[in-house]
């Protein structure tokens, strides 16, 4: 349809025809600003659930790990001869070592000269087969009688590229010396192996022409034989007046890992004691991510919505500059969790699991308070913790596991549970909860409440758009006939004046 824009009547069509069509959209706008809040809503939720999932891998990986509560400040009278650290240690030690022999391991060189270089094909070897096997003493201490076998191509690999395979596959680490042509070959590992009944065995067994080509012994006793090897050896010590040996100088004894470092003619002293700062920080931390997820759940949930402020259409945008919009903003999302029974009850169902009591607890703590943690006496802070440091302190000095132990505890009962456990089933449930509310943010619309409403305010809108579309063009026929019909008076007119003036 052609649309006259008020030639004939002089007015402006268009101009009277926006403005009927603004009291029209008032009910689109108000649509608009509808699915706008449930979208903040929905954020806010998603917001939410955020941090209660922070939360709950900060209760999973620190407080709920055996690690937080067994660390251990350790002290030696000779630290550069034998350290020690905390692996899994939940029992405090003090006692002695006296080093009389480090580990050590095995190795072996080539006889002489062999006259070869690095970059030389094997092929120039004139090798009897295509395939080395090397036998090497294991981490455990042990021979390891499979061994590692590496088939090669003489035409394609050179004595560089061989020597690479060997050291990033086996058990010893081989070294070539152009200067010298000899190989030397030494174990990974520490340790004197020995065989079921307690014989010496090789830590280095070798067979593959390669081998007798660089003037290498079968292992390595015989090389020692001939003075162009050693024996591996294992740490000998004493502990606690118990001799003992292990074939790495680095071993652990009852959840703790001592290095020796130097052979002793003195004992070396060591004791250890609670990490008390360590540990301390981990709860302290706990509770502090506790009030704060607290403080956030109840600020949102008494935020009532601000009737003053309604979400902003594009067109109020265009008259405001950023500044003013998003001040304006603010105002208008407050109120998208008030008394939302979720987030209530979950704070509610957090405080009642905090404060009952452990049962079947091993030692004497089994609630907060006995560690020094209270609730707040201060009405407005709305169930936050607080900590008696001094009293949480001595707690951590005397009895880590049992803290451990209070957080931590298994059961099948909410009572027979530690706290931790407690509040990371409350904290699922929750999640669980405003998930079926507002989703995550690759859920589908039909999969959640907002987003299944979302979709019905589309629907809305779509259809209220198609027929403001229809009222518009009803407007312009309207103006149009009435355009039309003052033209032809107007040309009436005329005819008729012209016809009066002869």
């Amino acid at each position: 349809m052609v649309r006259i824009g008020g030639l004939a009547s002089g007015m402006d069509i268009d101009s009277i025809v926006k403005d009927l069509m603004k009291a029209e959209r008032i009910p689109l706008d108000k649509m608009q600003q509808k699915k706008q809040y449930l979208e903040w809503q929905r954020d806010d939720y998603r917001d939410m659930n955020k941090q209660l999932l922070d939360f709950d891998t900060f209760i999973f990986d620190k407080l709920m790990m055996k690690t937080t509560y067994t660390k251990k400040n350790i002290t030696s009278s000779n630290d550069a001869a034998v350290s020690a650290r905390s692996i899994s240690a939940t029992n405090e030690i003090s006692g002695s070592i006296t080093v009389s022999q480090l580990a050590k391991g095995a190795s072996m060189q080539s006889a002489s000269n062999t006259g070869f270089k690095l970059d030389q094909k094997l092929s120039d070897l004139a090798l009897a087969d295509n395939s080395i096997t090397i036998k090497a003493i294991k981490k455990d201490g042990t021979f390891d009688e499979v061994g590692y076998t590496i088939t090669f191509d003489p035409a394609q690999e050179t004595i560089n590229s061989l020597i690479s395979k060997i050291n990033s596959n086996t058990g010893v680490s081989a070294f070539f010396d152009s200067v010298t042509g000899k190989i030397s070959l030494t174990t990974k590992y520490t340790g004197d192996a020995k065989d079921a009944t307690g014989n010496d065995q090789p830590e280095i067994q070798l067979s593959g022409d390669f081998f007798t080509k660089l003037q290498l012994d079968t292992d390595n006793i015989v090389a020692q034989s001939f003075l162009r090897g050693s024996i591996g050896q294992d740490a000998k010590f004493n502990y606690n007046g118990l001799e003992t040996s292990r074939s790495s100088n680095t071993f652990q004894i009852n959840g703790y890992e001592y290095t020796l470092k130097q052979v002793t003619g003195d004992p070396v002293t060591f004791s250890s004691s609670p990490d008390v700062d360590s540990i301390l920080s981990t709860i302290v931390t706990f509770v502090d991510k506790y009030n704060e997820l607290i403080g956030n759940i109840n600020s949102k949930t008494i935020e009532k919505p601000n009737r003053n402020y309604q979400p902003l259409t594009d067109a109020q945008k265009e008259d405001m500059t950023e500044e003013q919009i998003e001040k304006w903003e603010k105002e208008a999302r407050k109120g998208t969790l008030y008394r939302d029974s979720i987030l209530i009850s979950s704070t509610t169902i957090m405080r009642q699991q905090l404060y009952s009591n452990v049962s079947g607890l091993s030692s004497d703590f089994n609630q907060l308070s006995d560690i020094g943690i209270t609730t707040s006496k201060n009405y407005m802070d709305k169930g936050k913790l607080i900590i008696d440091e001094g009293k949480l302190r001595e707690a951590i000095s005397n009895n880590p596991n049992g803290i451990y132990e209070l957080f931590q505890k298994d059961g099948t009962t909410t009572e027979e549970k530690g706290l931790a456990r407690r509040l990371r089933d409350s904290i699922k449930e929750s999640m669980n909860g405003i998930e079926l509310k507002a989703g995550k943010a690759y859920s589908n619309n039909n999969t959640f409440t907002i987003g299944r409403n979302l979709d019905n305010m589309d629907d809305r809108i779509d259809s209220f758009e198609a027929r403001l579309l229809k009222i518009e063009d009803r407007y312009w026929r309207q103006f149009t006939e009435m355009e039309k019909a003052i033209q032809k008076a107007n040309s009436q007119a005329a005819y008729l004046m012209q016809q009066f003036s002869y």
